[in-house]
C-alpha cells in the first residue's frame, strides 16, 4: 500500500467519511473551499487514487462514482507505524512527549489516553 500525498489524502478521508459511492460533485462540496481546486484536477487526483488501487470507478447513469477499496482503518494503522517509525524510533513515548511538550495534548486529551490504555491492560488480563 503506497503513501498518499495530501492532496490524494484528503479525498480519501472524505469518501471514508461518506462510507458510501461518492460522485466527484459530492466530494468536491466536501473539499476545504480555500483550495478552490477545478474539477479537472480532483478528477486528476481521483485518477491517480484508482491507478494506486485506493478507489475503484463505476458509472451510475452519466456520472462516475468512487469506492473505496482500501479500508481507513487499514491505512491509518500502516501510516501511524511508519511515522512512529521514522520520526521517534519507534518510540511511543517519544512521540507523546513530543505531542505534550509541544502543548498538543490537554488535560482532556490526557485522560482520555489514560482511560484507553486502561482498557487495553484489562482486554489483555482476561485474554490471557
Amino acid at each position: 500500500m503506497k503513501r498518499l500525498p495530501n492532496s490524494e489524502l484528503e479525498i480519501m478521508m472524505i469518501i471514508w467519511e461518506l462510507n458510501k459511492p461518492a460522485t466527484r460533485f459530492e466530494i468536491e462540496e466536501r473539499m476545504d473551499k480555500e483550495r478552490k481546486l477545478s474539477p479537472t484536477t480532483v478528477l486528476s487526483f481521483l485518477s491517480r487514487l484508482q491507478e494506486k488501487g485506493f478507489v475503484a470507478v463505476e458509472k451510475a447513469g452519466k456520472n462516475n462514482v468512487y469506492r473505496a477499496l482500501i479500508d481507513r482503518e487499514d491505512y491509518m494503522q500502516r501510516e501511524s507505524g511508519n511515522i512512529l517509525k521514522r520520526l521517534y524510533n519507534n518510540s511511543a513515548k517519544n512521540f507523546l512527549a513530543s505531542l505534550y511538550d509541544g502543548g498538543s495534548l490537554s488535560e482532556e486529551d490526557l485522560s482520555e489516553l489514560r482511560e484507553f490504555l486502561d482498557e487495553k491492560r484489562a482486554e489483555g488480563k482476561q485474554e490471557r
